[in-house]
């Protein structure tokens, strides 16, 4: 083949079929097809050819448009007739645009006129296996999003509101708010709106609060070799790995207000710099950005850019707390029971109804996570196939209000206590890593929610430095729980 053309597409392998009368036409076809990797089958009539397609799937299919028994176009109606999904090019020696008219309105995907040049073909052949892995793509996250669908659970009638706005929002290319309490699913809402829009790049996610400020411009845009002390090689950021699709920024609120101008500066200009570097780079991105703070009060206080607020603040979208859904508890206990059956390869058939009832009267202080994190426990505990009150005994009992919690020292003492009962087997030397182990989680949620979610107190509560302290949050992936402004 002659040299590659500077805009020829790099086409993924496929299975090709070449269908001419002509021997010399199928042998360069074949041999020009295989070449670039494709698995080709060559026919030498409309029936062979039509009988192929019937037999196996063809990714593409080169067709001649005369043939002794049937057209090119015939082949392509009946095959369309069939629903067989393959893209054909249809060639033809007689350079008409009857001809190219006819092929179009059949459904090919386009034509080549004999006689043609193979860098040609090679372009419209890779073009068509691009768009046959786009469309397969496409598929993929059609089937993704029905799953993902599901995470989304809720009937009642304050999440029908958030469903209109989702509908409303997710076709347009508009910046969208989520506001919430912790807990109530603010980042599956983010990934329902972007499966439900046009983009078909990545849903890539960034919590704001759990990266220090210093690091989070960097996490941002990326940076280049030498931008910094241990930056040896290029990074790309986030805004680079979410091109053509969405940038989710939870816990916006928590970003400090120097980092907030330059996130500022991409939105209007629609384009940065990495860390250390020179060239600007188009940021084709949508933000949805989360927070469980109030903003307006923020913007009031000082602690975030009233300009930026307008900026994110095109669609609002609050979800609301469980407490504020109550009748929703069911059908989430139902999606959670399978969702834990599905993991961890369970059998549980359900709830009891003294634990239904327990569940529809808590007030849920952790919303849906905390929710589904009952049932979990419960489910991994449970001494039979349906969960009773007993199986929640890790929570003493599902708790009436966030005031419940055990004191400290008592609730590290009854976590120890279980452990050590549940843990007897566990071998001689091993016994004090499995208890620190188990215990460290449950200890730094304590005391995160005793501090209202200050790192600075949570720290100093338990001895330890504030970065270490920050460092078990991110490796525990512990979320954490701060008051919600009012």
């Amino acid at each position: 083949m002659s040299a590659t053309p500077p805009d020829k597409v790099p086409a993924p392998p496929g299975v090709i079929l070449v269908a001419d009368d002509e021997e010399s036409i199928r042998w360069v076809l074949e041999r020009a097809c295989a070449k670039d990797g494709h698995t080709v089958h060559a026919v030498g009539s409309g029936r062979e050819a039509l009988a192929a397609l019937r037999e196996r799937a063809y990714d593409v299919a080169l067709i001649d448009i005369r043939m002794p028994d049937l057209s090119g176009l015939e082949v392509l109606s009946r095959a369309r007739e069939d629903h067989i999904d393959t893209l054909f090019i249809i060639m033809t020696a007689q350079n008409t645009m009857a001809n190219a008219i006819e092929a179009t309105k059949r459904g090919a995907y386009d034509y080549l006129t004999k006689p043609f040049d193979l860098d040609q073909v090679e372009v419209l052949v890779g073009r068509a296996m691009e768009l046959r892995r786009l469309t397969r793509d496409l598929e993929r996250l059609r089937g993704e999003l029905e799953q993902r669908d599901e995470l989304v659970v809720g009937k009642t009638s304050a999440m029908q509101e958030v469903y209109k706005v989702i509908g409303r929002a997710a076709p347009t290319e508009a910046t969208v708010l989520i506001q919430g309490e912790t807990g109530t699913g603010k980042e599956l809402v983010a990934k329902t709106i972007h499966y439900h829009s046009e983009r078909r790049g990545p849903f890539v996610a960034l919590n704001c609060s759990a990266i220090p400020n210093e690091l989070l411009e960097s996490e941002l845009f990326g940076y280049e070799r030498g931008a910094f002390t241990g930056a040896v090689e290029r990074r790309i950021g986030k805004f680079e790995a979410a091109a053509g699709g969405t940038l989710f920024l939870d816990e916006i609120a928590d970003m400090s207000l120097a980092l907030q101008v330059k996130l500022l500066r991409v939105l209007q200009e629609r384009e940065f710099t990495r860390v250390g570097g020179r060239d600007a780079l188009r940021a084709d991105v949508r933000i949805i950005a989360a927070s469980n703070q109030d903003l307006e009060a923020a913007v009031r206080a000082g602690r975030f850019r009233e300009d930026l607020f307008f900026r994110l603040n095109v669609v609002r979208l609050t979800v609301p707390p469980l407490r504020e859904r109550r009748g929703d508890i069911p059908h989430l206990i139902e999606f959670f029971v399978d969702k834990v059956n599905r993991d961890l390869g369970t059998a549980i058939v359900g709830v009891s109804e003294e634990v239904r009832e327990l569940l529809m009267r808590h007030t849920w202080p952790g919303n849906v996570r905390e929710l589904e994190n009952a049932l979990l426990r419960a489910a991994v505990l449970a001494r039979g196939r349906t969960l009773v009150p007993e199986d929640f005994a890790l929570a003493g009992q599902p708790r009436q209000t966030s005031t419940d919690v055990l004191p400290l020292e008592e609730a590290v003492r009854h976590r120890l206590a279980e452990l050590l009962e549940r843990d007897a087997g566990v071998p001689v030397g091993e016994l004090h890593a499995t208890l620190i182990s188990a215990v460290e989680r449950p200890l730094i949620e304590i005391v995160l929610e005793r501090s209202g979610g200050n790192q600075v107190k949570a720290a100093e509560m338990l001895g330890i430095n504030r970065n270490t302290l920050r460092k078990k949050i991110s490796e525990l992936g512990i979320e954490i729980r701060r008051p919600v402004s009012r």
